[in-house]
């Protein structure tokens, strides 16, 4: 579903890209979320399982969504910034033990997420 009429915000910063989405999730749009991640991105959700590339991470964005689940914006961690990568963490609301992303600024100078671990491995 597309919520946002082709109107993608981008994130400015490495901290934007939580927080977006966050608002896409919530409005169902599995292709904006998917859009916050690289062409070769990794999501390591199922937790212990990687989804490689932002088609793969489409899919599995749409499953996401298709429950309806609600999230909500979580208090961010001071983000560590090296040149065009980026470390961002937020501590997690549901206590699954950490949420952490590595993003890439692109050439426009926006960013974009390569790796991503949004709750703790089991395995």
């Amino acid at each position: 579903m597309a919520a946002h009429a082709g109107v993608m915000k981008k994130a400015t910063h490495p901290e934007d890209l939580a927080r977006l989405f966050v608002e896409y999730a919530n409005a169902g749009d599995a292709d904006s979320m998917a859009q916050l991640y690289a062409e070769d991105a990794v999501l390591d959700f199922p937790a212990g399982n990687p989804t490689i590339g932002r088609d793969a991470i489409r899919a599995v964005l749409k499953q996401l969504v298709a429950a309806r689940p609600q999230f909500t914006v979580e208090q961010p961690l001071p983000t560590l910034i090296n040149g065009d990568i980026a470390l961002t963490a937020t501590v997690p609301a549901d206590g699954t033990g950490g949420r952490t992303q590595v993003a890439r600024r692109q050439p426009d100078g926006t960013w974009l997420r390569i790796l991503d671990r949004p709750e703790r491995a089991t395995k």
